[in-house]
């Protein structure tokens, strides 16, 4: 697996590493060749993933999507929801993401921060954000937004990569996109990535299992407070 996506990332990453670091200018330099890892290198894993969150889903639901990359999990939802909105922080991953859901007609698009949402308090039935909580300094603030955006009663569906085995050894799989630019802030396991919700006072974290070469654990909780 390491020789594969190592090389995706280095075509995707030679031109934006020589302009300028950060996060914004890592994904969107990936965004290209981003599906080759969501539909063949991590295949598996995805597909599995993309029932968990449609089995989320309802037909009456109003949803919001931070982080949503190219669309790994839009075209799940917008086939079982009401109304979308789909935002990221990097707008070629975003500008991706609207071609590969062309098909549907319930989704907004919109560039945002998941660390200071625009949208009012208690918007949506459901927030789902895919990976992206082990790239974030503050991830607490994250979840706080996150949190505020959802109806009283609602859920929060947020699904991360294990990049930590049982043994609580680094992945292959972090390494190299560590090492590409990616900058993991944290490193989870399924018991690690539990205990986080819990610390955070949720009471009723559920998490689910997405198999596969790079295994993604999906955590859901009601809104809190």
């Amino acid at each position: 697996m390491g020789s594969e996506l190592d090389g995706a990332l280095r075509i995707g990453t030679a031109h934006g590493n020589q302009i300028t670091g950060g996060m914004k200018v890592f994904w969107d330099s990936v965004a290209g060749v981003y599906d080759l890892f969501v539909n063949v290198i991590n295949g598996k894993t995805h597909k599995a993933l993309r029932q968990i969150v449609s089995n989320l889903i309802e037909p009456e639901d109003v949803v919001l999507e931070c982080a949503c990359g190219t669309g790994l999990l839009s075209t799940v939802i917008a086939e079982k929801c009401k109304r979308l909105t789909v935002t990221d922080f990097a707008p070629k991953m975003l500008k991706r993401a609207e071609k590969n859901c062309a098909a549907y007609n319930n989704i907004q698009f919109r560039q945002a921060n998941i660390l200071l949402l625009d949208d009012p308090d208690n918007s949506f039935d459901k927030v789902v954000a895919g990976n992206v909580i082990h790239l974030l300094d503050e991830p607490m603030k994250a979840l706080s937004e996150l949190n505020r955006v959802c109806k009283p009663g609602g859920m929060l569906i947020i699904p991360t990569y294990m990049n930590k085995d049982q043994k609580g050894e680094t992945s292959g799989f972090a390494s190299v996109v560590g090492k590409a630019g990616a900058d993991f802030k944290r490193q989870f396991t399924v018991q690690s990535y539990k205990q986080f919700f819990l610390d955070a006072g949720y009471e009723d974290v559920r998490i689910m299992t997405a198999e596969g070469r790079i295994p993604c654990a999906v955590a859901t909780m009601t809104k809190k407070g």
